[in-house]
């Protein structure tokens, strides 16, 4: 007993000695040395920072010993960043900032050595939800859909999914609070499940993210990054609603972060709200309602050398599945058939920070319950009975659930950052999940199974000099899939128990070349995999809204693929300029394809193999000339082709696309009216001919959007207002990843959003 307590005691005066080293300095602005109000001062690492007061002066406390990156940003000035080793006792760093018509940069969490995007070898594509926001986007995925590469397939309105270079589903992963989203996203009417409350920016990897993530990392990774905790020793809130005229969409939210020396926490709440949207046709697709409410809350304790953080979201929808234009009406109230899904997610992060060193420590569940209430569910005679779900209750004015699935997802993230060595950082960690899914309702898509995953990686950033950046990795994987008969063998739809072992090796090289002050090269090379998931292993049946019948492929390899990409980038004080590029040869690439024999009067489709190669890429210009630094003029392009070995398109490619942007921005430090922007777009989507064996061609269509807003200061409040206008001139259009295609129902027509945002 008495070592337990001399070794509290020690552990105490540890912290207590370290808690003593500070940082303290001043940030001025080079050109006339003045001092810099409101800059903000970070550790990305530590994820602690400050803000510099009228004097341009700052003060950090309660910092380990270590050599740690440090970034000092500010709106109009360019971001710096740097290495600071910080030494017991007081430590003293004063920073010049360049004014700059360059975006401010943003620290990059999606990759493990947490640097700026222009130090990074891999190319990754940041935006930041307030941005998006001013867009008028009724739902975060329609959002994401605006940046180049990325585009979303949906299901009307309320049900979407990102399309990263022509890949989507279990080949797209999605990581929310740290740790990845697992909620039945096979499914083609299974939509993001995350509501953009409480998210504060976007990042995308475009291309196999396998080394850092594992399985289903295959074409890309969306990483969404929830809202920072307060600042230290202070108090903030926000209330904020919008309206969007097309959809009579009401959306609403408050908030609330508080942050003390050590204690923080924040709360979030958010309801969604819409009716029926009006095509552009001026009807309404019946059915296409949807609401939604979403709780985040988060609670952080940060010492010298140790920080944890526990983050839940509950986020509970209805969402109707549009069939038809029908019956006009403003009803919010989903009718049949429609989905119900409760998404429950908790996790925690935990650094240990050793002398120049740290552990990184990620947990995570995910509960997803998602339901389908249908016109026709009854049990047939004789028909297998499921056990009943605990808490099944039946639905006001409906029967109980015919389709009724619980997934349950424990997943772990145990990272170590060693210390840099000759310029060497290296990360190695293991990371895996443990999954079980189980049905409740009359009808399954997939059976009960159990899926557990295991891990590990070794990745390093080699940086030579100024110029030149290496990085280098490897991982193992393993998965074990575990799935329970269904049904009685011989008779229709039994499904055989299922015992699968999947394993794969990737690797990952990428070069970084600077190869002039303004202009950067980067090359990557990378591989990634994928596991077949139940639905294409297990599948026997009719599956309601895809009018086929569906079979699996127990014997289905593992997706492996090889892509090269290549990245330009020119950017001084007048103009930015971005070409990328590349090419992924993906081997075993399952696809479903028609048998020509039928069941039931139904056409029988079997998941297939065969080698795929995608190819394309994304081209863009921004002009800000010098010293009209208010005035922004963007173009971009993105193409993409997808072929299996035959020489047959894929499914769901996206058509090229180019985008033309006139954007203005103003400042002013005094008075009532505080920041003031406007834009003006045009959105063409050419026609897309290049189609697989079971869709159509779909014609070309041009968007004109607009939109302006700013932010005021009001009885001493700071407001943010924001009117935006998308498809300006209600033009009929259908687009091609639209699943309301093949019954020719038109996307949305003119929507009108208004947002007002209050800083409390």
């Amino acid at each position: 007993m008495r070592n337990v307590i001399l070794s509290m005691l020690c552990i105490l005066t540890y912290i207590s000695v370290n808690s003593q080293n500070t940082l303290s300095g001043k940030i001025i602005n080079k050109e006339n040395q003045e001092g810099l109000e409101q800059v903000t001062i970070y550790f990305p690492q530590m994820e602690k920072g400050g803000i510099t007061n009228s004097d341009g002066e700052y003060k950090i406390e309660a910092l380990p010993t270590g050599t740690y990156k440090i970034v000092a940003s500010y709106i109009g000035f360019l971001t710096f960043s740097g290495n600071i080793t910080i030494e017991k006792g007081s430590n003293t760093l004063d920073i010049s900032l360049l004014p700059s018509a360059i975006e401010m940069e943003e620290v990059i969490v999606s990759t493990p050595f947490h640097k700026l995007q222009r130090e990074n070898v891999m190319k990754v594509e940041f935006a930041k939800l307030s941005s998006l926001k001013t867009q008028g986007a009724p739902t975060l995925v329609e959002g994401i859909g605006s940046i180049p590469g990325v585009d979303v397939v949906s299901t009307g309105v309320g049900i979407g999914k990102p399309v990263i270079r022509g890949l989507t589903s279990n080949r797209v992963l999605v990581y929310t609070q740290g740790i990845r989203l697992e909620n039945q996203q096979f499914g083609a009417e299974h939509g993001l499940g995350v509501n953009e409350a409480g998210i504060e920016s976007v990042e995308v990897i475009k291309g196999p993210a396998s080394l850092l993530y594992g399985s289903d990392a295959m074409g890309g990774v969306l990483y969404l990054n929830p809202e920072k905790f307060a600042t230290p020793n202070s108090t903030e809130g926000d209330i904020n609603l919008n309206y969007n005229s097309n959809t009579q969409g009401i959306s609403s939210g408050a908030g609330i972060r508080s942050s003390g020396e050590r204690f923080k926490y924040l709360l979030r709440l958010a309801t969604n709200n819409h009716v029926d949207y009006l095509g552009g046709d001026g009807n309404r697709v019946t059915n296409s309602r949807f609401n939604e409410k979403d709780l985040k809350a988060g609670l952080g304790y940060q010492a010298t050398s140790f920080k944890s953080e526990f983050r839940y979201n509950y986020n509970q929808s209805n969402l109707g599945i549009p069939e038809e234009v029908g019956l006009q009406t403003t009803s919010r109230t989903p009718d049949l058939p429609y989905q119900k899904l409760d998404n429950h997610i908790l996790s925690s992060n935990t650094k240990i920070f050793f002398n120049n060193s740290n552990l990184v420590i990620t947990l995570g569940y995910i509960g997803n319950n998602r339901k389908e209430f249908e016109d026709h569910h009854h049990h047939e005679e004789g028909e297998e009975d499921h056990e009943p779900h605990e808490e099944e209750e039946e639905e006001e004015g409906h029967e109980e659930a015919a389709l009724d699935m619980s997934l349950n997802t424990f997943n772990y993230n145990v990272l170590y950052h060693f210390p840099e060595w000759n310029r060497f950082e290296t990360v190695v960690g293991i990371q895996g999940i443990h999954q079980t899914n189980r049905n409740f309702g009359e009808e399954i898509l997939i059976p009960d199974a159990t899926t557990q995953d295991i891990g590990f990686l070794g990745t390093t950033h080699f940086h030579l000099d100024q110029n030149n950046d290496f990085q280098v990795g490897l991982r193992y994987d393993h998965r074990q899939i575990d799935g329970k008969a269904y049904g009685i063998s011989g008779d229709e739809g039994y499904i055989a128990p299922l015992k699968r072992n999947f394993n794969s090796f990737n690797g990952a090289v990428g070069y970084k070349n600077n190869i002039s002050e303004q202009f950067t090269g980067r090359i990557n090379i990378a591989t990634g995999f994928r596991a077949p998931n139940l639905a294409e292993l297990t599948s026997y049946g009719s599956h309601e809204g895809t009018n086929r019948f569906e079979i699996g492929n127990s014997d289905l390899k593992n997706e492996q693929n090889l892509q090269i990409d290549l990245a330009l980038e020119f950017q001084n004080e007048h103009y930015e300029f971005f070409l990328n590029g590349f090419r992924n040869s993906i081997k075993d690439y399952i696809f479903i394809a028609p048998s020509g024999t039928f069941m039931d009067e139904t056409p029988v489709y079997n998941y297939l193999q065969q080698d795929a190669t995608l190819y394309g890429g994304e081209i863009g210009f921004h002009l800000h000339p010098h010293p009209y630094d208010w005035l922004h003029i963007e173009s971009s392009y993105q193409t993409v082709f997808g072929e299996l070995q035959t020489g047959d398109a894929l499914p769901l490619i996206p058509a090229n696309k180019l985008t033309n942007t006139l954007r203005v921005e103003f400042n002013n430090a005094k008075g009532w009216w505080l920041r003031s922007n406007a834009f003006v777009s045009l959105n063409t989507n050419f026609k897309q001919g290049k189609v697989s064996t079971f869709e159509t061609v779909t014609p070309g269509y041009s968007l004109l959007n607009a939109g302006l807003g700013g932010d005021i200061q009001f009885l001493k409040k700071s407001m943010n207002i924001n009117i935006s206008a998308n498809n300006l001139l209600d033009k009929k259009y259908i687009a091609h990843l639209s699943r309301l295609k093949s019954d020719d129902i038109f996307n949305m027509g003119r929507s009108v959003v208004v947002g007002l945002n209050i800083l409390l």
